[in-house]
């Protein structure tokens, strides 16, 4: 009987271990779900090992991916993701890299150090060393992104520096988003631009 009783604390001492953190790898994954239609994301968590679940409270090499309102596809993978102990319903992750995929064929990658992905409020925030790099040219380097999960719109909200077709750049923050009247997805620079102009040799306008 003792040993019954023994053996059955374990399995709910583990249980208790390893159901909040099954819930946390299904609350990472409600997003995929916004407008699925046109590709199937997979399930990162199809396969854990729940003793490793248990003991370290993390799940390696999850991917995200979604298609916003305005059809854009916007896809994250990270190193591992962990539970975020304050008790709120995001999750912390390492070693982000992800895109962004416009239906106009415009595109961008970007990558970063670290990231808090709160499919609640819908928010991907991208901080550490932050690279984004743009179909059109683009390489923007900053130090904290919000990506929204359910519509193309990634914002900085500081310092950024670029280099592009044009030269480099200096600016306050900076936005991608569509606009409202042209539908066309604009990268806008703000807050004291400042630009060194770097116009193409002639050899170079092959």
């Amino acid at each position: 009987m003792a040993r019954y009783s023994n053996k059955h604390s374990r399995i709910v001492a583990l249980a208790k271990v390893v159901l909040p953190l099954v819930s946390l790898g299904l609350l990472a994954t409600l997003f995929l779900f916004a407008r699925g239609r046109e590709y199937e994301p997979s399930l990162p968590f199809a396969q854990v090992d729940i003793e490793a679940l248990a003991r370290e409270q993390r799940i390696d090499g999850p991917a995200f991916s979604t298609v916003t309102r305005d059809g854009s596809k916007l896809y994250l993978s990270a190193k591992t993701v962990r539970p975020d102990l304050s008790g709120s319903s995001a999750i912390n992750s390492t070693t982000i890299t992800g895109g962004l995929r416009m239906p106009n064929s415009g595109s961008i990658d970007l990558v970063a150090d670290n990231a808090v992905i709160d499919g609640k409020s819908k928010i991907a925030e991208l901080s550490g060393q932050v690279e984004i790099q743009t179909s059109t040219g683009y390489l923007v380097s900053t130090q904290r992104i919000a990506a929204m999960l359910d519509m193309a719109r990634i914002e900085s909200s500081g310092h950024v520096n670029a280099t592009g077709p044009i030269g480099t750049l200096d600016a306050g923050r900076m936005i991608l988003s569509q606009d409202a009247q042209s539908g066309a997805y604009l990268l806008v620079f703000k807050d004291g631009v400042k630009l060194i102009y770097e116009p193409k040799e002639r050899g170079d306008r092959q």
